[in-house]
């Protein structure tokens, strides 16, 4: 077939090989997808209101400073109440009802009178010795809470650890040269005074939150 058989005349006059015609569809849809990301983008950006949120662990009582707060950008949901940015001033030197952790958005319901630990629940303050919790353990984290049973020399083995389920809502700095770090944890009441009674022979394992 002659050569001049596989060409078109163009709207310019100019010949174009039918091959290219595919290219160039292509190329135009492509645009147009990018175009259309961008687009979304875009209203998704517009849609987004700057609101408050928390910039560092926040204890049940303890008044907000500007320091515990950043601003951050979300697309808000009519179900969940959060702070305005612009109410900053509002918010800040007011009480927290709960612990707050690092990250989360702030909530009108979080601030007021504390309201912690709820009915049925107990804060409880322990000593973990170095080795028996994770090196990034914060607040907010949840745990179990494992007593170490002590070798007593007898030939029976002793009793498996129950271990018991628990939050992390604060931890100090090392308390003395050995590296004891004194943590509160909040846990069931029928637990705390177990927990308590244990001193020092505990440790804490890092466990996922389900989702």
């Amino acid at each position: 077939m002659p050569r001049s058989a596989q060409l078109r005349q163009g709207p310019a006059g100019a010949l174009v090989p039918k091959r290219r015609v595919p290219l160039l569809v292509g190329g135009l849809l492509l645009v147009l997808l990018c175009a259309g990301v961008f687009a979304l983008m875009q209203m998704s950006r517009d849609a987004s209101v700057a609101v408050l949120a928390v910039a560092r662990p926040v204890a049940a009582g303890q008044q907000l400073t500007t320091a515990d707060l950043r601003i951050a950008h979300v697309v808000p949901d009519p179900s969940v109440p959060l702070v305005r940015a612009a109410d900053l001033p509002q918010v800040t030197g007011r009480s927290t009802a709960v612990p707050l952790s690092e990250g989360s958005l702030l909530a009108l319901s979080q601030l007021g009178p504390p309201a912690y630990p709820q009915q049925g629940q107990a804060v409880v303050a322990v000593a973990i010795k170095p080795g028996r919790a994770p090196a990034r353990l914060s607040a907010g984290a949840a745990v179990r809470v494992v007593t170490i049973v002590k070798d007593t020399g007898s030939t029976t083995p002793p009793p498996a650890a129950n271990p018991v389920a628990a939050v992390v809502v604060d931890m100090s700095p090392t308390v003395d040269g050995t590296g004891t770090r004194v943590v509160s944890l909040l846990l069931a009441e029928a637990d705390a005074t177990r927990i308590a009674a244990a001193g020092s022979d505990l440790a804490l394992i890092l466990v996922g939150i389900p989702s």
